[in-house]
């Protein structure tokens, strides 16, 4: 009864006027850089962080986690329509569902992707309902020396799951560490790698680095590509699909969902990875694999479910544990600490309106996008044809107003500038920068937790060995370390990543 209670607290939040507008914002501010290649939710989010300052806490944080689940619905219109993949969760959506397109089942394909997302969607939802209760619960038992061996657990997560070398990864975890010891050290007020820059006493500000690496870094890199998109101008016959398409498309729905929520919880995970681990699965499971790249609807079906579950279900661990498990939380988290709300298992105890009224909009706004996409379909299609001469210089716009915002300061304008022609180059260089700013969240709240855990055990280390979870997480932490230098786990996870690598 006390489930149904907080679920219909959540409902209450959710619905209200304002918080309904915004979660329609989100949903189709959402759709909007799902349509359009080069933009991303990573660095629209980054770019509103600082206006949700200014918006009630809730209206804020729904707006942003509707930016981004969002996404993952508007990246799949242009993937089937004009082979052109918006969000980089949909780029195995295009190549089953182009082919459908081609074949004169466009209206099928794009039903299909709209219905498992909203499928996934809820299930991810449900998941969070009935999770978030008990991991926090048993998160309230963690003390400093748990929170140490989860994060060191969760960094090294992040390496394995992260595309391209491991060894690249790790490197760039240890910089992100790096960029967030830079300010004052709280307990000794020495100067650390501020090089007497006065503007860098306070540390560096997590919008100016995300919107350098992720903001700008994305519009210098697509001034590289030639504006040669060609449209195809589909008839939808029909726009539901055919009794046929039900009966092979829901089996990858279901098994899309269960891979897209397993690995959304996990660190690194996310709508990205869990949609080419779905189309991986789909192709083995097929008793007819050799369909797959000439019109599978099992291809736009399971990779669409579990791109949608992947990025709902990644909110769990940063609700109940105040833990973000991808670059996409992290922004989440910082969106949470802007408004004073630290995200984790007191939040449900003490502001328990925030967690269930986050909740039930996400599943608001998976019914409205629903809405939103099949309709509208026509129009989010015309808006490739803005020329992205004309679209740069507005992100780019944006960006300098977001991060000027923050402090009033041109120096965080110029810092952010620098950090883009650092994520430029990390991109060309294959290094991938979600896990440096994963680096860069967790790293003054790894410092924080060891000293407190230091202070605790009056500078006995064992305190970390001595406590049972602390313990366990240690040893998978060690255990995956092994499991990361041996030939046969390299050679596997390279093959995993080698479809998205092409």
């Amino acid at each position: 009864m006390e489930f149904l209670d907080l679920l219909s607290l959540g409902f209450s939040e959710a619905l209200t006027p304002t918080n309904l507008g915004f979660c329609l914002l989100g949903a189709l501010l959402g759709t909007l850089i799902g349509v359009l290649p080069g933009i991303g939710p990573t660095a629209t989010i980054a770019v509103l962080l600082p206006i949700t300052f200014y918006l009630p806490p809730l209206a804020g944080i729904i707006m942003l986690a509707g930016i981004y689940y969002g996404a993952q619905y508007g990246g799949s219109t242009t993937a089937i329509l004009v082979n052109l993949p918006g969000e980089a969760s949909s780029v195995v959506t295009a190549i089953d569902g182009y082919r459908m397109a081609r074949n004169g089942r466009a209206g099928s394909a794009l039903a299909v992707a709209a219905l498992g997302s909203f499928f996934a969607g809820t299930v991810a939802t449900f998941g969070i309902a009935i999770a978030g209760p008990t991991l926090s619960s048993f998160a309230l038992s963690f003390g400093p020396a748990e929170y140490v061996s989860l994060m060191l657990f969760g960094l090294l997560a992040a390496t394995v799951l992260a595309r391209g070398p491991v060894l690249k990864a790790i490197g760039m975890v240890l910089l992100g560490l790096l960029f967030g010891m830079v300010g004052i050290d709280a307990s000794s007020g020495e100067e650390r790698l501020t090089f007497s820059a006065v503007e860098l006493f306070d540390g560096i500000d997590f919008v100016v680095i995300a919107i350098g690496l992720f903001g700008f870094a994305e519009i210098i890199e697509n001034l590289e590509n030639h504006e040669a998109r060609g449209v195809l101008v589909t008839k939808l016959s029909r726009l539901w699909p055919t009794g046929e398409d039900f009966r092979r498309a829901w089996p990858a729905v279901l098994r899309g969902t269960g891979v897209g929520t397993f690995l959304g919880v996990l660190p690194g995970g996310g709508a990205t990875l869990a949609s080419f681990c779905a189309y991986s699965v789909e192709k083995k499971a097929s008793k007819n694999p050799k369909e797959f790249g000439n019109g599978a609807v099992e291809g736009v079906a399971g990779p669409e479910a579990a791109n949608n579950a992947g990025a709902q279900s990644s909110f769990i661990p940063l609700l109940t544990l105040g833990i973000p498990s991808n670059n996409m939380m992290a922004m989440m988290l910082s969106a949470f600490i802007i408004h004073g709300i630290t995200p984790g298992p007191t939040v449900l105890a003490t502001q328990p309106e925030i967690f269930w009224g986050l909740v039930a909009s996400m599943w608001v706004g998976n019914l409205m996008l629903v809405v939103i996409n099949l309709p509208l379909i026509g129009i989010w299609v015309k808006l490739l044809t803005v020329p992205y001469r004309l679209l740069y210089p507005a992100i780019l716009l944006f960006c300098c107003v977001g991060v000027y915002s923050i402090n009033n300061r041109i120096f965080d304008v110029v810092l952010a500038a620098g950090f883009g022609l650092l994520g430029y180059a990390f991109r060309k260089a294959k290094c991938e920068a979600g896990p440096l700013l994963l680096g860069f969240v967790l790293g003054p709240l790894l410092e924080t937790n060891i000293r407190r855990a230091m202070t605790i055990s009056h500078g006995d280390p064992g305190v970390f060995y001595e406590r049972p979870i602390s313990l366990l997480l240690l040893i998978a932490t060690v255990g995956m370390f092994v499991l990361m230098i041996l030939p046969s786990f390299r050679r596997t996870r390279q093959e995993a990543f080698q479809d998205e690598e092409a």
